[in-house]
């Protein structure tokens, strides 16, 4: 059976863990099989500034970072529980990609 894979993406932990819970009680409650909330990789995204506004004394710098969070699910392919899926709201800064494998 054709699957869909579900891509989470996030820098706040606990809303994506959030939406990743509802996707899978979707898939629960119309009974298709999943596999899921496989964590990938954490990326962090660091950027260095420095602190001083002159060039002017010695280089002092501050370190800002930034962690995404991203899990997968597989679905099994079902036509019902990818409508129910998409309607779930998802906050703004949780990015969701659907990809369909056979």
């Amino acid at each position: 059976m054709p699957k869909a894979r579900v891509k989470l993406s996030s820098p706040d932990y606990e809303r994506l863990e959030n939406i990743c819970n509802q996707v899978i009680e979707v898939a629960e409650r119309t009974g298709v099989k999943h596999s899921g909330k496989i964590p990938l990789p954490t990326k962090k995204l660091i950027i260095p500034t420095r602190k001083g506004p002159c060039g002017g004394g010695t280089e002092s710098y501050e370190r800002w970072q930034m962690k995404v969070h991203k899990r997968l699910i597989d679905i099994d392919n079902d036509e019902r529980t990818l409508r129910r899926i998409m309607r779930i709201e998802i906050p703004e800064n949780v990015h969701v990609e659907i990809e369909f494998k056979e």
